[in-house]
């Protein structure tokens, strides 16, 4: 009996307990599916968030890299070239705010990948006129271009070439001049520009909130800092392939290169600019890819499901009961929200602190854009560097510096627990040092090249008179040339011609890059006047003294990128910390729209027009008319380029002094010490811990307009 008494005791605490044992099997196994399943959907839409952010990031770098390319390919001055780079803050601005407010509500992955097919379309666009223009033709004497016979380059008279065929070649100038009219396909290459702004707009707000919404707390800062790193890796392989593309001829694949006569080292030289948007697109494309299989929302995990919702059944009721009210509720908000907008606004721009530290951002930025806008053109231009080369280095030695700046500034605010004060004072002392070590490459310039009749006169002394005079002299004047053309070539004592023509060469051999003229009156003048000496295709090379220059430009370029950038995360810790809580999303979109629209826009525009204004010598169109800038004035563009950069910033840095002192005067010394101890900051009351958390979560987070291809 005893037996049988605890085999039925036994069978029926088995029959109790085995279905318990099922059901909790069951639910075990089903959280660590919805778990699997929420973490494996983040991560697979991290991994695609962060392609789409090397997408942007590698085409908006490489526009950048390609600004000098498209304008000797298409002869527009700087300017020009300053409202197609700002065209794509433009077309970002057109569709943010419907993007941000009706993406949220849709289906936010496909938007993304959506706007990535649209980057690609723009990204192809750009390219487009490379196939449409006909081959680029650049300025050469006609010995040079395919004949060995002996022509004079110093015409004489006219009789030299047969009248027909001044004739054709004059009836082809005219007959081309409709034809070549469509060379205002720039403004496909701005449309395309305009078109890739729009489909950019997405990625940033509805990637990363999608991101916050559906990933672990704990994970949340981990991933969105990935994903700005990668962002940050973008910018290094799109001044890479600049590099690369610089290097091939702009029509290779269709002429023989062997006819080519200027080398990458040339003026005239333009690289392969349209390759790079080809493959910036595909990948564009490819990145756009994973978005249309990832569903519109992922799993959340229990702690989220806790965190938003007091239980179970509180969510059960506020689904059923949301159909009913949903009408009512949108009322109401868009009521209290078009009531709360102007107070809003009045608040926001009420706060001392707040709205100077705008415009001091305003105006570094209008400082700092159109520094990196034209950091390629001044390198070029003022060390005598190629294309390929510069942005080699800018890609593989300033980017970087960015970065690292950026991780530094974020690293110190954490370990020394820096308040709201230091932060204002980390910001400003990072924007000081960094414009002081800027105000030191005023004396790291290389002079002028020598070029007979713009830089000096044929005597040998410094040219002060009126450029279009002083081309023509004495030694050239039995010579029929064109004050308009370009075809440099280098006398063997060092001194750049204009032309042929105009060096006074009687005879030339050889062809293309191997012509070598001979019998040129202008060129023995400085030394011997007696004697006529000869000259090779090409500029001379800048003095000995330039690559020395251009070392010691290239060590202060990637400290001074460095030092302003370890202000970036204090300064938006500082932009933060001073809005009342329910504005900071407000605060930052002001924030946002103000540097899009009153420094991306017209920053590029006008430094390009400030750089015009040092240009010496004028490339002309075939039908007439100013095209591409060939030859700027050294000393001039180092004043004018680094004296604006550094007005600019010289004026931001008192409105950052400005907030320094604002924030002195509205904290007691014992809020400073309060702050110190993360109880309460100058601006306001927060915990410590909420304080460090935030600070944190920033390290990783800290975003402004484009920073990957600022500096």
């Amino acid at each position: 009996m005893e037996i049988s008494s605890k085999e039925n005791t036994q069978f029926f605490s088995n029959n109790t307990i085995l279905p318990v044992d099922r059901s909790s099997f069951k639910s075990e196994s089903s959280a660590s599916k919805e778990k699997q399943s929420c973490c494996g959907g983040i991560k697979i839409f991290l991994g695609a968030l962060s392609f789409a952010y090397f997408a942007k990031a590698l085409s908006g770098s490489y526009l950048k890299s390609t600004i000098t390319q498209i304008e000797r390919r298409f002869d527009i001055p700087s300017s020009l070239v300053g409202v197609i780079d700002g065209s794509f803050e433009i077309g970002n601005l057109l569709i943010i705010i419907l993007v941000s407010y009706f993406g949220a509500k849709l289906h936010r992955p496909r938007i993304i990948g959506a706007g990535c097919l649209i980057m690609s379309a723009g990204t192809f666009l750009i390219a487009m006129p490379q196939f449409f223009m006909g081959r680029y033709r650049y300025e050469r004497f006609p010995s040079t271009i395919n004949s060995t016979v002996s022509l004079s380059p110093c015409l004489q008279d006219k009789s030299q070439t047969p009248l027909s065929t001044l004739e054709k070649s004059h009836a082809k100038i005219n007959a081309g001049c409709e034809k070549e009219a469509g060379s205002s396909m720039w403004i496909y290459v701005l449309l395309g520009n305009l078109l890739r702004g729009i489909g950019e707009t997405p990625i940033q707000p509805l990637g990363i909130t999608y991101i916050d919404d559906y990933a672990i707390e704990e994970n949340a800062a981990l991933y969105i800092g990935c994903v700005q790193t990668v962002a940050i890796i973008g910018p290094i392989f799109g001044f890479l392939l600049g590099s690369l593309c610089a290097k091939l001829y702009v029509d290779i694949g269709f002429v023989d290169l062997d006819s080519i006569t200027i080398t990458h080292k040339d003026v005239q030289w333009v690289g392969a600019w349209w390759l790079g948007y080809l493959i910036a697109g595909v990948i564009s494309v490819l990145s756009s890819i994973p978005f249309w299989f990832l569903p519109k929302h992922l799993p959340k995990r229990e702690s989220r499901k806790d965190s938003s919702t007091s239980s179970e059944q509180s969510k059960f009721i506020t689904e059923d009961n949301k159909d009913q009210h949903k009408s009512y509720q949108q009322q109401v908000k868009i009521a209290e929200m078009a009531k709360d907008f102007l107070p809003s606004l009045k608040n926001l721009f009420g706060n001392p602190v707040y709205i100077l530290y705008l415009c001091a951002s305003i105006i570094q930025f209008n400082s700092l854009i159109g520094m990196v806008t034209y950091k390629p053109k001044y390198i070029e231009q003022q060390y005598g560097q190629t294309s390929s080369k510069t942005n080699f280095v800018i890609g593989l030695i300033n980017i970087p510096a960015v970065a690292f700046g950026i991780f530094s500034g974020g690293l110190i605010m954490k370990k020394f627990r820096i308040s709201v004060l230091g932060a204002a004072k980390l910001s400003l002392g990072s924007s000081f040092f960094g414009y002081l070590l800027l105000l030191s490459l005023f004396a790291m310039g290389c002079e002028n090249s020598d070029v007979a009749g713009l830089t000096v006169s044929y005597h040998g002394t410094k040219q002060t008179t009126d450029y279009d005079q002083a081309l023509f002299s004495e030694c050239n004047s039995g010579c029929a040339c064109s004050k308009n053309d370009w075809d440099p070539i280098c006398g063997e004592n060092g001194v750049t011609y204009i032309s042929a023509c105009l060096a006074g060469c009687q005879a030339s051999n050889g062809s293309g890059k191997n012509t070598v003229f001979f019998n040129c009156s202008c060129v023995g003048t400085l030394e011997s006047p007696s004697q006529s000496s000869s000259a090779v295709v090409g500029q001379c090379q800048k003095g000995n003294e330039c690559p020395k220059m251009f070392l010691y430009f290239l060590v202060i370029s990637v400290i001074t990128s460095y030092t302003l950038s370890v202000g970036g995360t204090p300064g938006y810790i500082l932009l933060l910390r001073c809005i009342k809580p329910h504005l900071k999303s407000f605060a930052l979109g002001i924030y946002t729209l103000a540097i899009r629209v009153l420094a991306g826009i017209p920053a590029p525009v006008y430094f390009g027009v400030a750089i015009d204004t040092t240009c010496l010598k004028w490339g002309s169109r075939r039908c007439g008319g100013k095209g591409a800038c060939r030859l700027y004035d050294s000393s001039a563009l180092r004043y004018v380029y680094l004296g604006l950069t550094l007005v600019l910033g010289t004026v931001s840095i008192f409105f950052s002094v400005a907030v320094l002192w604002v924030l002195r005067k509205r904290s007691s010394p014992q809020d400073e010490t309060l702050s110190a101890n993360g109880e309460r900051g100058a601006c306001g009351t927060k915990s410590r811990k909420d304080n460090f958390i935030d600070s944190d979560l920033l390290i990783q987070t800290t975003y402004w307009p484009e920073k990957e291809t600022r500096l």
